[in-house]
């Protein structure tokens, strides 16, 4: 799980280091993950209905003892700070946890346009 802390770092680092400004919307990603496709698929219409795009979903290829898996990535221009985003992702976890998802597996972030 990301922890608050985390979060903390990485507003930080992006305050410091991203050619973007933080307190202005931003294009968050989303991630999750599950060895069974339809169930991810079975979520993007209820992700939709929140409002996110539906940006792709890609099969990783097995690497050493990791098994193949599906990654649901989804996408929403959002303004977010550390508490904000600390409790979507809280939200997240819950999610894949009600959906029997394998993971939540975390966010990228880059500019909205």
């Amino acid at each position: 799980m990301i922890t608050k802390e985390e979060m903390v770092e990485l507003f930080a680092d992006m305050k410091q280091n991203a050619p973007w400004d933080i307190a202005k919307p931003l294009l968050w990603g989303y991630f999750f993950a599950d060895p069974d496709k339809a169930k991810l698929e079975a979520v993007q219409p209820l992700l939709k209905a929140k409002g996110y795009q539906i940006v792709g979903l890609y099969e990783s290829k097995p690497d050493g003892d990791s098994p193949m898996l599906w990654w649901l990535h989804i996408e929403k221009v959002e303004k977010h700070t550390v508490d904000t985003l600390h409790a979507r992702n809280q939200q997240f976890y819950k999610f894949a946890e009600e959906h029997q998802l394998e993971s939540y597996d975390g966010m990228d972030v880059g500019p909205a346009s």
